[in-house]
């Protein structure tokens, strides 16, 4: 039996994005995104969702770009730091000592020690409620050689992504590959 929890953001799992940009006065900013996924496949588009109290938001707007950044496993700590204070009155990147690089493709740094790298160009503002959704043009995808498999293509086991559970609050890494997508379920 099923019980009703009601009307709530929970879907399982949610991303652990970093999203990057530079603020006015070109200082670099990150902040932990967990609203956010893959919304469109041609062109390539990510969605991230903000509310617009967070110093990101205006940065995103002003500069019509950010990057999203995928943290291993191992800067779990630095993943959480970046939501919890504000880059209006602390240098992010300094205190987690992590490096900021310039986009190649568009005007927002990116996390020099993360794996894998999206960047991408605001393409559409959506005011939904508490959030408003940014809908970024993915211009580029950067991954760390280490992180490719022998088809040069990211491998998750190698990458070691974070997830995040709603509800709970909590940090959670990945678990075993359970079989091929569009190829398991062929024999039912």
């Amino acid at each position: 039996m099923k019980k009703s929890l009601g009307a709530k953001a929970i879907a399982y799992p949610a991303p652990v994005f970093i999203v990057c940009s530079y603020d006015k006065e070109g200082k670099p900013n990150a902040m932990n995104v967990a609203w956010g996924g893959i919304c469109c496949s041609s062109p390539p588009c990510v969605a991230i969702s903000l509310r617009k109290a967070t110093y990101s938001y205006n940065c995103i707007v002003e500069r019509q770009a950010y990057t999203i950044n995928i943290p291993s496993e191992k800067y779990a700590k630095q993943a959480d730091y970046f939501g919890v204070v504000t880059g209006k009155d602390v240098d992010k990147f300094s205190a987690a000592g992590l490096t900021p690089i310039k986009g190649e493709f568009v005007d927002a740094p990116y996390i020099n020690e993360f794996p894998v790298i999206l960047e991408c160009k605001l393409l559409h503002t959506f005011e939904i409620g508490l959030h408003t959704q940014f809908i970024g043009e993915i211009m580029d995808v950067k991954a760390e050689e280490s992180a490719l498999n022998n088809d040069g293509v990211p491998d998750i086991e190698k990458i070691r992504p974070m997830i995040y559970a709603p509800e709970t609050r909590a940090y959670y890494g990945i678990g075993s590959c359970l079989g091929k997508a569009f190829s398991i379920g062929k024999n039912i």
